[in-house]
């Protein structure tokens, strides 16, 4: 049931079918084809930044992606990519887009307006990091961005994965990709229920050391993935900057660290960091339950299709119960 409502919801909120230059009324169904005049392919309308609706072709054959999620996402479901930013640490897990087939169109927050420009892309996907340039980035190009909402994390990363199936006509590819989290996120879910253990979300940058609660960008671990939370953390999405003593008090059970200043060309410190004798006397330390996380995943994409499932599998490997 949930499900069912969710689709209809973003059905009826993010996205209409419209054939252009075909009646309203046409019953060909095919998003991936063109109209009777084979000029024009079909579109459909997508919520973006601010709420504006942009109109995307279906089956777009330029795309530029500033969304590490999205880029993963259309790659697990068979779209096609034709340029990203590689000035910023492309993840490890994202490579191949590093070839010279694929256009580097800057950086996640500085795009290469002039580029973009010369190649006349079909749609353009943005994340947060480059949402200051949605305007002069839409006047090239229908561009969209797929908000996540944290609070909502699972609700809101399926309805986007159904915006990107419509788009790439590729609603099967997504319910299977979708199909197998859930599996995996019910698995850790069982475990959880079953267990009286607590975790403790930490992000490690250059010695200094913050704490993520539910709600927050890494709050999956809490909310979809039910592991209770060692203590009551604001929903911040930068976290709270805590302190050996603060990590030592809350006593945690299982500690997960992202270590940010890694994950975006800094020296990786959080093994070294976290190594001391006041963090050693945690339950996490002593049972060998301080698990450093794939930052680059965690931290720079983080709602894709492959993404989430690298972070749910992460979890299930790591959360013994």
């Amino acid at each position: 049931m949930k499900k069912q409502l969710l689709w209809a919801l973003t059905a009826f909120t993010a996205v209409g079918l419209a054939a252009c230059g075909g009646d309203s009324d046409s019953e060909d169904n095919d998003t991936g084809s063109a109209d009777a005049g084979g000029d024009t392919p079909e579109t459909i309308e997508v919520e973006s930044l601010g709420g504006e609706m942009v109109e995307v072709p279906v089956n777009p054959e330029t795309v530029v992606s500033f969304d590490n999620g999205v880029t993963d996402s259309i790659r697990a479901i068979g779209g096609t990519i034709t340029g990203v930013p590689k000035a910023n640490n492309v993840p490890s897990y994202l490579s191949e887009f590093e070839g010279d087939e694929y256009e580097d169109v800057g950086s996640l927050f500085e795009p290469n307006f002039e580029l973009i420009n010369e190649m006349q892309p079909d749609v353009i996907f943005i994340s947060g990091r480059a949402s200051d340039n949605f305007d002069e980035l839409n006047e090239i190009a229908p561009t969209v961005y797929l908000a996540v909402d944290q609070e909502n994390f699972m609700e809101s990363f399926e309805s986007n994965m159904h915006v990107l199936g419509d788009i790439f006509d590729a609603q099967d590819q997504v319910d299977e990709q979708l199909a197998g989290i859930q599996e995996t996120i019910s698995e850790v879910n069982d475990k959880a229920s079953n267990s009286d253990q607590n975790a403790l979300i930490l992000s490690v940058d250059e010695g200094s050391v913050s704490a993520f609660g539910e709600g927050s960008r890494f709050g999956i671990i809490h909310g979809e993935l039910g592991i209770e939370a060692a203590d009551e953390i604001s929903a911040e999405n930068h976290g709270e900057t805590v302190n050996f003593e603060y990590i030592d008090s809350v006593n945690p059970d299982n500690i997960f660290v992202v270590d940010r200043g890694a994950s975006i060309g800094n020296e990786a410190s959080a093994s070294e960091t976290l190594d001391n004798d006041i963090v050693n006397r945690t339950n996490a330390a002593q049972n060998d339950q301080i698990h450093e996380l794939n930052a680059e995943v965690w931290y720079l994409s983080g709602s894709g299709l492959e993404s989430v499932k690298i972070i749910v599998d992460e979890i299930n490997e790591y959360f013994e119960g």
